[in-house]
């Protein structure tokens, strides 16, 4: 997969098979439309073309401080270039952008830009200046520009349909099972491990400080999770609390990692955390005694679930 930061740096000779979308994610939803995408444009002797956007659409035209997204830009990307795309296009969305006719947009971006040959998208897509655009225009506009158009059905899992608003409120509420059943990969953090209090290894679990600079990245509930990562091309298993350490007195939310079987210094590299189990919320112990006493206790059932899960 080669990747492109504005449709601008994108030119083609070859005819393209496309699918737009922000892709927040990249869920068992979207999956599916990718697969589809990917395998028909093989079939047709095409490239396969994604064109996505960042900042996300929101974050430019309601400034939604609220907004929090399931990946990061980087980890999008990584998650797609799983996917056998032959390009991927992260175009600066901008209000410029925003005010392009859904007529301008087929016109400039899929037609001339991208050299369609065919479009395939998601149920109920719209684009184009107020949303205005629609799967009757677009098969309307592939008419006029020769391309063709296909509309894939919501995209179900035991009948619920996947969405990237169910998945946030999944990792909101904790629910960590359905979110990484909807999204078909373990939810990640990706940080740099930063320095701490070293308070962790005062009472024996020395921990990595992940520091997520993004701060559009959903943080899920505080509380405490089995994680696992890959260092050095080493799967290395852990538990991970998100919270204030109200035990300590803790001012600010932080995420420290504890590995299992570890004793390497991480300062300043980039983790990727995958979250795979949610153990138990958060607590405030009145004695340390009593907060070593449960990470113990955690730390065996942490251990048991790995032996009996992965």
């Amino acid at each position: 997969m080669i990747t492109f930061l504005d449709i601008s740096n994108f030119t083609t000779q070859e005819k393209t098979f496309v699918t737009i979308g922000t892709f927040d994610g990249v869920h068992f939803g979207h999956q599916k439309i990718i697969e589809k995408l990917v395998a028909e444009a093989k079939k047709a002797n095409k490239k396969s073309v994604l064109l996505t956007f960042f900042p996300h659409p929101r974050m430019v035209l309601q400034k939604d401080v609220s907004l929090e997204l399931i990946n990061t830009i980087d980890e999008r990307e990584k998650l797609l270039k799983k996917t056998g795309l032959d390009y991927l296009i992260i175009h600066p969305f901008s209000k410029e952008f925003s005010r392009k006719t859904a007529l301008e947009f087929v016109r400039e971006v899929l037609v001339n830009q991208l050299n369609i040959s065919k479009l395939i998208i998601g149920y109920d897509h719209h684009f184009g200046k107020n949303r205005e655009g629609n799967i009757e225009q677009l098969t309307e506009y592939s008419h006029l520009y020769n391309f063709t158009v296909e509309e894939i059905p919501a995209q179900d899992i035991d009948d619920v349909s996947v969405s990237s608003t169910k998945i946030r409120r999944a990792l909101a509420s904790g629910n960590l099972k359905t979110a990484n059943n909807y999204l078909g990969y373990n939810f990640m953090l990706t940080g740099v491990v930063i320095n701490g209090k070293h308070l962790g290894g005062k009472i024996g679990f020395p921990t990595a400080n992940i520091d997520v600079k993004e701060t559009y990245k959903l943080i899920p509930k505080t509380g405490v999770y089995v994680v696992k990562s890959i260092i050095k091309n080493k799967i290395v298993f852990g538990m991970m609390n998100i919270g204030n350490r109200p035990t300590v007195n803790g001012n600010h939310q932080t995420i420290e990692v504890h590995f299992f079987d570890f004793n390497q210094d991480l300062y300043n590299q980039k983790l990727t955390v995958e979250l795979l189990y949610f153990l138990r919320d958060e607590e405030k112990f009145d004695t340390l005694d009593s907060l070593i006493l449960q990470l113990k206790k955690d730390e065996k059932t942490t251990r048991n679930y790995i032996k009996n899960n992965l």
